[in-house]
């Protein structure tokens, strides 16, 4: 199978220029001024021409927090958020995800969450996962994070929670003991090790990481503090976290509707400005997890759940709202991403090599086409490719 992507503007995520883009099945072959198309049909004679002029040629993006079993159940079992459907996964533009579980590890587990992945990637997208939930010790699939780590193809990392009236309550021991499990396993496995932290809203927020940090040899890169714009001093912290080399996570969730907390689009802006390291920062989306509303004394008096395309909403806000330029913007949701992953460049950029994961956008920045391992699954703004029970 061979794609020809003609005259697109491309952002690699770094601007190109008009360029054409060939695929080779799931693989970006070249990435060149007016490739000739009568060089490429003698060679492959199946190949389909797609004409982008006028449009925006980006990467995927990649959303590293997914609730992909759902989340939830903090009002009991009527309120377990459902499973992600991959429309939804290609309608928010996205071509790789890493699932994880939410609050409730008890009906929920990292088998389930395994299975989900292998499910969506049989679909047509790329996935990892993190073992452990809010709990300690952490649930596992082998009963070891280091081993599930080691020995379980699509774990990456760790999943943990801090700072918040629902989790475990980790001692600074068992913070330290669970980011050197992952980091060794990491290393023995060559994938990235990490601690991927839900930071909530309480006063604890980033003492504790920032005490391992101090007080041990762990590096500040291997944890992922995520949700990190809560109020409180909470940002002004993740902020710091960041300028001393930790790389932190904002959602995009709040994009729709704020209520007190900041907005993600001026959360970015302002880590721009205040000088915090663009590369540092990541943005995700926490689909299909749940968004309870509290009052004063944590009863939760209303619930939403996590939508994928808020990310996109983030994405066009930068650009359209705050100014800042495509190419800038797209690193927080694509090669920033991917090189906390450890997946770059296979993944969230558009060079020879890489994985054939690409969005075309019209000048509005509205998804038009979506590109999954070369295999189109958005046409003119319609998704193509539905999951096994999607109707």
């Amino acid at each position: 199978m061979a794609l020809l992507i003609k005259n697109g503007s491309i952002y690699a995520p770094e601007y190109l220029g008009e360029q054409d883009v060939l695929i080779i099945d799931n693989k970006i072959t070249r990435v060149e001024n007016k490739i000739e198309e009568i060089n490429i049909s003698g060679c492959l004679p199946d190949v389909e021409v797609i004409n982008a002029k006028g449009k925006i040629v980006v990467p995927g993006f990649i959303d590293q927090h997914v609730h992909l079993i759902g989340g939830g159940g903090e009002t009991g079992f009527a309120s377990r958020t459902p499973e992600v459907v991959l429309s939804k996964v290609i309608e928010a533009g996205v071509t790789t995800l890493v699932g994880l579980l939410g609050t409730d590890g008890f009906t929920r587990n990292v088998e389930a969450l395994y299975a989900k992945a292998k499910g969506l990637e049989k679909e047509g997208v790329t996935t990892f996962i993190y073992t452990g939930s809010y709990a300690t010790p952490s649930i596992t699939i082998t009963g070891s994070v280091a081993r599930d780590i080691m020995f379980v193809d699509k774990v990456i990392g760790v999943k943990m929670a801090l700072s918040d009236h629902r989790c475990s309550h980790f001692t600074m021991e068992e913070l330290t003991r669970l980011a050197s499990d992952a980091r060794l396993a990491g290393i023995l496995s060559g994938k990235p090790g990490l601690v991927h932290i839900h930071v909530g809203s309480g006063k604890e927020m980033l003492n504790m990481v920032m005490q391992v940090v101090d007080k041990t040899d762990i590096p500040v890169t291997q944890f992922i503090p995520t949700h990190v714009t809560r109020p409180g001093g909470l940002f002004e912290q993740a902020k710091e976290f960041a300028r001393k080399g930790g790389r932190i996570d904002v959602t995009s969730f709040a994009e729709l509707n704020p209520e007190g907390k900041m907005k993600p689009s001026k959360a970015l802006i302002e880590c721009i400005r205040d000088g915090v390291p663009a590369g540092n920062v990541t943005v995700s989306s926490d689909g299909n997890g749940s968004v309870p509303k509290y009052d004063s004394r944590k009863n939760i008096i209303g619930m939403d759940v996590g939508r994928l395309d808020t990310s996109h909403l983030v994405f066009k806000n930068l650009v359209k709202e705050e100014g800042l330029d495509i190419g800038t913007a797209l690193r927080f949701f694509t090669s920033n991403v991917a090189k906390v992953l450890g997946i770059y460049p296979n993944k969230g950029c558009i060079q020879r090599g890489s994985d054939a994961d690409i969005v075309v956008m019209d000048q509005d920045l509205n998804l038009d086409m979506v590109f999954a391992g070369g295999k189109i699954m958005m046409e003119t703004g319609k998704v193509i490719v539905k999951g096994t029970f999607e109707v």
